[in-house]
């Protein structure tokens, strides 16, 4: 079988060649089971060029947890991070019994408020339509854009909200 990419050239004169006096072209590998290790290297190196460019280094994560009161088991709960003066809602989950009762709002609330404490003057999330837009929309936050995923009909969410 001939591979397509055989002839095409690889960046900054770089060949495949195990000369070690000749640039190669690095390995790049693609998994789902990424070391942790190896994501960690990739976000503090990240944050590191962020903060050079820009006289930032603000990058902090951020979980707001709900603990049975009598084990202290997470039971759900909303982590994110701050960085460069947003809030980022990454996940937020609670089991079915305890939806409706407030509990959501008041996580947000708290996010909210940390993110604030923290010189965040926006927040962002996407969220799925059949997930939680119109629980977000009854706490000040507005849809910036949409995007169709899977399965056909739905769509990814992206929200925001001022936080000053």
């Amino acid at each position: 079988m001939n591979d397509p990419m055989a002839n095409v050239p690889l960046p900054g004169g770089m060949d495949e060649s195990t000369d070690p006096e000749t640039p190669s072209f690095p390995e790049i590998v693609v998994t789902d089971a990424p070391d942790a290790g190896d994501v960690a290297l990739i976000a503090d190196s990240l944050t590191e060029f962020n903060a050079q460019v820009t006289g930032f280094n603000d990058h902090r994560p951020l979980a707001v947890l709900v603990r049975d009161p009598q084990t202290h088991r997470v039971l759900g709960g909303l982590t994110g991070r701050t960085s460069l003066g947003l809030l980022f809602v990454d996940l937020f989950h609670l089991p079915r019994e305890l939806r409706g009762s407030g509990l959501g709002g008041e996580i947000l609330r708290r996010a909210e408020a940390e993110g604030r404490r923290r010189g965040c003057r926006s927040a962002v999330l996407y969220t799925i339509s059949f997930q939680a837009p119109d629980f977000y929309k009854r706490h000040g936050w507005q849809v910036f854009g949409e995007i169709p995923c899977d399965p056909p009909g739905t769509t990814r969410v992206f929200m925001t909200k001022d936080l000053r």
